[in-house]
């Protein structure tokens, strides 16, 4: 009697596997989600950084020494943009003097150096510094 009992507990368990793990039918999804109708440009990466730079240097500390237009206690940026060139080499150079500090270019007056400042964010804040005049990265 146990032999039976158990054996039709093993043959109920084995047919509900069987159907519970493929014993039905697979059906194929065919949706029609249509075509796209337009592409969206990437975002122009440069511009993106300059205006993360612009936003950079606002929250900071630069306003204390430096104007967009007018000299305070150092150049103001958009001297600053006259003085260099937009290429890449300038960009790690500036963003160097804003993490390190610097003197000597504009007088005796020390820039205050801001190591917190991480070399990918310098470098949009300097982006933007050289933008100013009107200079496109090159």
């Amino acid at each position: 009697m146990k032999i039976t009992s158990t054996l039709t507990t093993a043959l109920i368990s084995a047919t509900v596997l069987f159907y519970a793990c493929g014993g039905k039918e697979k059906k194929t999804v065919t949706e029609d989600y249509g075509t796209p109708q337009e592409t969206i440009d990437a975002p122009d990466v440069a511009a993106d950084a300059i205006t993360q730079g612009e936003s950079l240097v606002k929250a900071s500390d630069c306003k204390t020494c430096h104007h967009i237009t007018n000299k305070i206690i150092g150049p103001s940026h958009t001297d600053v943009a006259k003085k260099y060139e937009f290429t890449k080499a300038n960009v790690e150079l500036l963003a160097g003097k804003i993490i390190k500090g610097g003197s000597g270019v504009w007088g005796e007056v020390l820039m205050a150096a801001h190591p917190d400042i991480t070399q990918a964010d310098a470098e949009k804040m300097a982006r933007y510094v050289l933008s100013l005049d009107g200079e496109t990265e090159h």
